[in-house]
């Protein structure tokens, strides 16, 4: 049995254990390269090589500049101006929507920008009146367009610009995939605006994700926080200043409970055992008293003028609220608990405590089980703190952070970062890994994203993907497999041109990719087009973007890419709803590559 055969085989293989899905992508990504080994076709350099490929580092670097946009709450920004603008007009809505996926999947990524915005979706279509399933699909498939705006946007671009300096040709720049990008993006947003009524279904799905965009103001309601609440600052001549908390003596003052301590600088739980000037006591009580308090120890009511049960005296870019239960047989459970108490690690404070939905008062108490805590700190604390399993997490913290919240403080940074990325890519002053993981370690240095969070967040599907299909790539040029393929796929088209061969690629890219990640499929095809191109005559470079195109074109399945089985549960859609709307939408991308791209980059002879 000849190498070729046996890449032939590997390959068959690989589509058919994608197809099955009974094992995890990332497996059957490993099982590739190892397939390679054991039939002799590569040797353990070439199998591991795909670990540290450049395209692999530049990818994962990408997730991580991902994660970073996102903690710096550029998605929940942009999907609060998108409520706002939009108003309750559904048309206007469905538009914005879609070019508002398709510009952030160029900088995020089309699978974490669709993930981001899918709660701000579905809420902004409750809110206009609009079925799920009329908003959810065009939102998805105008981020596919998307993807094809910037080299960064996918993974699949950078597997063609690679192919293309593989073949002694210049990659494509940064900005250059915009040239195809910009009219399939306009294309699909004129035919989703056209076709989509008359197409798509009128559902709404079962399984929605949770819009939490106004939690905190239910959390204020149910346990009552903006009830008898005044919030008091101290002043740079409290008699509190410099004394330990323990001195804090309410005992004269009837009827006042203290409920929290914080800071001024961050507005969470201070970590450290005395008052200092600044900190604000959250106090629950009655007026009189708490009057007379503030005037005994110098402290200013209400200093900032805010409503005491507002959601930003709660809620802030560096704190936040969490609400947890305790579980049967918690380690917890009898443990002495009362309201303004900190925990034992001084992160946290606990603002109120419940017992069959009733407030507990102001008194130590011991836990039972079904008891419900409601618990303010920072971010970060409230991440790291509430990762046990003798507490349930009623609804993460960083969800609720990344909905609630605008642009945070980390914003300007990590729009610098992307800028540099941006300025790095567009001048090749560095090759694009060396941009990329440049600039992911300064989202990590400058405090944008920290290294936890951002392992947490990294897709990690993607990497390994990459890194077991970049051998199968390799085998097919080293064999001569790709030669052979392409040899067999010219002589199919005939004499009918170059552009038949890009329609020929284009049909191969889109059935391979309805079946298996359309970031494997490109690693399989593109030393096809490569080797055909040079057999021809013609130019790599137009038939490696029609490449990009078609492997964009992943309407006609749920299975065909990560986002589009994201919203099938919320968007209550079947299988057969995908191809009736993806289908005229892969016919324009058709034109696109066929006809367009053509244009931009012509075939020329070598």
């Amino acid at each position: 049995m000849t190498d070729i055969t046996i890449t032939y085989l590997i390959i068959v293989g690989a589509v058919a254990l994608f197809v099955w899905n009974r094992l995890p992508v990332a497996v059957v990504a490993l099982l590739t390269p190892m397939a390679l080994f054991y039939t002799g076709i590569l040797d353990v350099r070439e199998v591991v090589a795909g670990f540290g490929d450049p395209v692999g580092l530049f990818v994962a670097s990408l997730l991580v500049l991902g994660t970073a946009l996102e903690a710096a709450g550029v998605t929940t920004w942009a999907g609060q101006w998108l409520v706002k603008r939009a108003g309750a007009s559904p048309a206007k809505l469905l538009v914005m929507l879609m070019l508002l996926c398709a510009v952030l999947s160029s900088a995020l990524g089309f699978m974490g920008t669709v993930a981001a915005l899918l709660p701000v979706a579905v809420a902004s279509a409750t809110r206009a009146g609009l079925a799920t399933s009329r908003v959810l699909m065009p939102m998805a498939f105008a981020g596919s367009a998307g993807g094809v705006l910037t080299l960064t946007a996918s993974p699949v671009n950078m597997i063609v610009s690679s192919a293309a300096e593989g073949a002694y040709l210049d990659g494509f720049a940064f900005l250059e995939f915009a040239l195809a990008g910009l009219p399939l993006v306009a294309g699909t947003i004129v035919l989703l605006m056209l076709l989509g009524p008359r197409l798509l279904p009128q559902r709404n799905g079962a399984s929605l994700p949770a819009d939490l965009s106004q939690h905190t103001h239910t959390l204020i309601e149910q346990y009552g926080l903006g009830d008898g609440l005044h919030c008091l600052r101290l002043r740079d001549d409290s008699t509190l200043v410099g004394s330990a908390r323990s001195a804090l003596a309410l005992q004269a003052y009837e009827g006042i409970a203290l409920v929290g301590v914080k800071t001024a600088e961050s507005g969470a739980a201070p970590q450290r055992d005395t008052f200092q000037a600044g900190d604000t006591l959250m106090l629950r009580g009655d007026a009189t008293s708490a009057a007379q308090l503030a005037q005994d120890l110098h402290l200013s009511p209400n200093a900032d003028g805010d409503d005491p049960g507002a959601a930003r005296q709660w809620i802030g870019m560096e704190s936040g609220l969490a609400e947890v239960v305790i579980p049967p047989r918690s380690a917890l459970i009898g443990r002495t608990v009362f309201p303004g108490m900190v925990t034992a690690s001084g992160d946290l404070m606990v603002l109120a405590v419940q017992r069959g939905g009733i407030d507990l008062p102001a008194l130590p108490e011991p836990l039972r089980a079904g008891d419900h805590l409601l618990l303010k700190g920072s971010w970060q604390a409230l991440d790291q703190e509430l990762a046990t399993p003798q507490v349930l997490v009623v609804d993460a913290p960083d969800l609720i952070r990344r909905q609630s919240l605008g642009l945070g403080q980390t914003a300007p940074r990590a729009f610098a970062v992307m800028g540099l990325l941006v300025l790095l890519l567009a001048t090749g002053w560095v090759p694009p890994a060396v941009a990329g993981v440049t600039c992911a370690i300064l989202m990590v240095v400058l405090g944008v994203v920290t290294v936890p969070e951002a392992y947490r967040r990294m897709d990690w599907n993607t990497v390994v993907l990459l890194a077991g299909m970049i051998p199968l790539s390799t085998a097919l040029q080293q064999t001569g497999a790709a030669d052979q393929m392409a040899h067999q796929l010219l002589e199919l088209v005939g004499d009918a041109g170059p552009r038949a061969l890009v329609a020929g690629l284009f049909v191969l890219t889109v059935i391979l990719g309805q079946l298996i990640s359309n970031t494997a499929t490109a690693l399989i095809v593109a030393p096809i087009a490569v080797a055909a191109a040079f057999e021809l005559g013609i130019s790599p470079r137009p038939v490696l973007m029609g490449i990009a195109v078609a492997a964009a074109a992943s309407f006609l399945t749920p299975i065909a890419t990560p986002p589009n089985l994201m919203i099938q549960g919320p968007g209550g859609y079947q299988f057969g709803d995908y191809w009736k709307l993806g289908l005229p939408l892969t016919l324009w991308f058709f034109v696109v590559a066929v006809f367009w791209v053509p244009v931009i980059w012509p075939f020329g002879t070598l």
